[in-house]
């Protein structure tokens, strides 16, 4: 499958709806906050954003291995838009899930939604490459993913960030009725969308959506929880990964030269236990065929792209 993707073919709508159905049941059963437990000596890669930049995938697995039982990785959201092989990477990373179901953890992102998907390409590139009804199943699918992760009780793991009040407990994450499109507040729409700031306290988002937090309640939440670190997405960052909030958080971010233009560095975090100490690797882009970011796009946003 992935040689035939390379080679710029489509999967057969068949094995396209096994993939995609077989995904939804194993999400479905998962709860909203998951642990993952990494045996002693053994490594966890977590990804960043990806946004349909396939090739870019590819090379992370060139560089760090394929997905498997020895080698698991957690992508945290954001698979889809922008980058116009958005369909090519979420069924990548979906045939691993269903193959591998403990060695591919996915968390949703703010992109995981209908609204995004309508504007940044996502639907547009499915209704071209499938068919209208496989974007109801994806939009479907996508509500079924997990909002955080946990490893081994140390290290939390989220798209966007935290929250706008203090006091939240794991248990309340886990208690989140995730089943839906995000809502415009609460602690659902943070997970997905708020930012880290550099000073104190909390601000407002400059998306509009969600918050901008500091290292304070990084440290409270933390210190709430008995964990170690937070480790998110959700921003575009030259290095490909940032560490602030005195090193209490990470910011990942994989998609190099993000949208063909920003000329960034992506980067992944290799975890091993029992120390789980963060040991990040950058790496460049790789060619793409000549296919344009947004070229599904909602033509109003192609105008400016």
């Amino acid at each position: 499958m992935i040689d035939d993707f390379r080679n710029q073919k489509c999967l057969h709508k068949r094995y396209a709806y096994q993939i995609v159905l077989q995904t939804r049941e194993i999400l479905r059963s998962m709860p909203s906050l998951v642990d993952v437990t990494v045996p002693n000596g053994s490594k966890f890669t977590v990804c960043g954003d990806v946004h349909g930049q396939l090739f870019d995938l590819l090379n992370i697995f060139e560089l760090n291995g394929l997905p498997s039982e020895d080698n698991p990785y957690l992508f945290n959201g954001d698979f889809v838009d922008r980058g116009s092989f958005s369909l090519e990477v979420i069924l990548t990373l979906f045939a691993f899930k269903c193959m591998y179901p403990s060695a591919m953890y996915l968390s949703r992102g703010n992109h995981e939604s209908k609204s995004m998907n309508k504007i940044y390409g996502f639907e547009g590139e499915v209704k071209s490459k499938l068919n209208d009804s496989f974007v109801e199943l994806f939009a479907e699918v996508f509500c079924c993913l997990p909002l955080a992760h946990v490893i081994n009780d140390k290290v939390f793991i989220v798209h966007g960030g935290l929250f706008s009040v203090d006091g939240v407990k794991l248990s309340d994450i886990r208690a989140i009725d995730r089943f839906c499109e995000p809502p415009e507040e609460g602690l659902m729409c943070e997970l997905l969308w708020s930012d880290p700031q550099p000073q104190r306290g909390r601000g407002p988002s400059k998306r509009g959506v969600g918050l901008s937090f500091g290292e304070d309640v990084t440290k409270r939440f933390l210190q709430e929880n008995n964990l170690d670190l937070v480790v998110r997405s959700h921003e575009v960052k030259d290095d490909g990964y940032e560490i602030t909030h005195d090193g209490k958080l990470i910011t990942v971010f994989s998609a190099p030269n993000y949208c063909d233009q920003m000329g960034n560095k992506g980067a992944y975090i290799r975890f091993k236990a029992p120390e789980l100490k963060p040991d990040i690797v950058s790496f460049s882009a790789v060619p793409h065929p000549d296919v344009k970011p947004m070229a599904y796009a909602n033509n109003f946003l192609r105008m400016f792209a």
